[in-house]
């Protein structure tokens, strides 16, 4: 599925919004769960890691770094969002996933732009892995199975960015 570039926040509307508490049991309920969980802490670390490598320069990497932050921001409120659909809470061990972002993001930027981008590309490929992972382990419903499929075509776009920038 296809999504069209440059777009950092898909349009929700009220009706969007469904209670999903007792439509799915079992090990479903639980997958989804965890996977719901997994993909909300993740997304908190890629929010700070981009929070934590914005300098406070003018600099077109900067521009590129607030728009990847924005992006990642709406897919940790997208994922929160489905939690509370199901009746449930983000972890409360997310702490953890909030300063491994601090302490890459941080790191990278001490080290240059180069390292920032590369530690873009890494952080977003290992993203990859996870999406297609629990994509494809999950039996997930279709309005949530969308939103991580646009959620993971915004992390292959941050790649190509990312990419792109290092070969100038």
């Amino acid at each position: 599925m296809s999504y069209p570039a440059g777009i950092l926040r898909s349009a929700i509307r009220d009706d969007d919004i469904r209670m999903r508490i007792g439509a799915v049991s079992g090990k479903r309920l639980k997958d989804i769960k965890r996977g719901l969980v997994t993909f909300h802490a993740l997304e908190l670390m890629a929010v700070n890691i981009y929070k934590y490598q914005i300098t406070p320069r003018a600099t077109e990497l900067n521009r590129h770094l607030i728009a990847a932050m924005c992006n990642e921001m709406t897919h940790l409120q997208d994922f929160q969002v489905k939690l509370y659909e199901y009746g449930w809470r983000p972890s409360p061990l997310r702490w953890a996933y909030w300063i491994v972002g601090f302490l890459f993001g941080t790191c990278s930027r001490l080290g240059g732009a180069r390292a920032i981008l590369k530690t873009g590309v890494w952080v977003e490929t290992k993203a990859l892995h996870h999406y297609a992972r629990l994509l494809a382990a999950v039996d997930w419903d279709e309005d949530t199975r969308k939103i991580i499929e646009k959620n993971q075509g915004d992390e292959y776009g941050h790649i190509e960015r990312w990419k792109s920038l290092l070969r100038e």
